[in-house]
């Protein structure tokens, strides 16, 4: 059988693509991921570092970071350093008025709307309950009773719980708080994950802000900041594209973002006319067109990242271009942002998330006041 080289160009990037191969439906399989050179031309022009080495968290601007990636020492705490306490407590569907749950049956994904490539149909998609387990980090220098700092992070990640550790007893962070709140399901379209992270809107943030608060300030008996500057949040993947979103509808809520492998895509669903190309939209349209907002960005992205076309052939399903179509404009419009492009590295890829998020919360947090 004869393999023949294709050629996807995406926003005039050429990227060598092999065909994709069918499944026993005759549908299209997700096709082996390319590894892109940071070099492309196209791509945006970035620093290259030292193998083994983070950009300086006082740099804003485009870095190249890899092949090896060290875990970096704050995620280990020293004997000596203060730890941190992790309250929990559940929250239900059935409570909740912004999100009363959706399921999208196992095994299905929809398909391409036929008069609207932009779009997918998923008839599978109904109301289904869901459960959540939140977790609140709050430091051992808290002084119960003061206002505290605070970091949102998408599907309930708290692998910077002891990073936080580290860096609180450095005075490299602020004493803040973090809360993981873990999503409501599923994922893309048709899901409440989907729904939640993917829909290009400030439902989300208003979602965090009426209903996971509060509860948080009662269960952790901590009093949380009304300061969008002193309040962050953080996401890999959708989870990321909606800790952007929470910050660009609401810059009354939050003013610092940090995202690894940034959904930056066509993945909203519904249909949104105002947004029809979902969150390709943020560097397609939205931030080039809008005033500069008050909103300070870590972005990362792996070279073998997302590269999926064929789920609705729209050429607004890759990972990597999405990425670097934000830091183009981020840096046209003169953002405050650090974009690290991290070669041997695929999506939210775990080691490099652990060389590099001490570097990127010193980052998203700089200019505020530590003491």
């Amino acid at each position: 059988m004869y393999r023949f080289l294709s050629i996807l160009v995406i926003t005039g990037l050429a990227i060598a693509q092999t065909p994709a191969p069918r499944g026993g439906s005759g549908r299209a399989q997700r096709p082996p991921v390319p590894t892109r050179d940071p070099h492309t031309g196209g791509y945006v022009q970035a620093t290259e570092l030292p193998d083994g080495t983070v950009p300086s968290p006082k740099a804003d601007g485009n870095f190249i970071i890899g092949p090896t990636h060290p875990a970096a020492p704050e995620f280990t705490p020293g004997p000596d350093v203060p730890r941190g306490q992790i309250f929990d407590f559940t929250m239900e569907s059935k409570d909740s008025k912004i999100y009363p749950g959706i399921f999208r049956e196992q095994g299905t994904f929809g398909s391409v709307n036929a008069s609207n490539i932009y779009t997918l149909d998923v008839p599978t998609s109904h109301a289904g309950p869901w459960t959540r387990r939140i977790r609140v980090y709050v430091p051992k220098q808290y002084v119960a009773g003061s206002v505290a700092p605070f970091i949102v992070t998408a599907d309930g990640d708290a692998s910077l719980f002891p990073v936080l550790d580290s860096m609180i007893a450095a005075k490299r962070l602020p004493v803040m708080v973090a809360i993981a709140i873990p999503s409501g399901g599923g994922d893309a379209q048709g899901s409440q994950r989907g729904l939640e992270y993917d829909t290009m809107s400030g439902l989300y943030a208003e979602f965090v802000e009426k209903e996971v608060l509060p509860r948080v300030e009662k269960e952790a008996n901590v009093k949380l900041t009304k300061d969008p500057n002193a309040r962050a949040t953080m996401g890999g993947s959708s989870g990321g594209s909606a800790a952007l979103e929470m910050a660009w509808y609401h810059t009354d809520l939050y003013h610092r973002v940090l995202t690894y492998s940034g959904t930056y895509v066509n993945q909203q669903w519904p249909f949104n006319p105002k947004t029809p190309h979902g969150a390709w939209n943020f560097h397609e349209t939205l931030i080039p067109n809008s005033p500069v907002k008050p909103i300070r960005i870590w972005m990362e992205v792996g070279d073998h990242d997302l590269f999926n076309p064929n789920v609705m052939r729209d050429n607004m399903h890759d990972w990597v271009v999405a990425n670097e179509e934000m830091a183009k404009v981020l840096a046209a419009k003169g953002y405050h942002y650090q974009y690290v492009f991290s070669e041997n590295a695929g999506h939210v890829d775990g080691p490099t998330k652990r060389q590099t998020l001490p570097e990127a919360l010193e980052y998203v947090w700089a200019g505020y006041p530590i003491k």
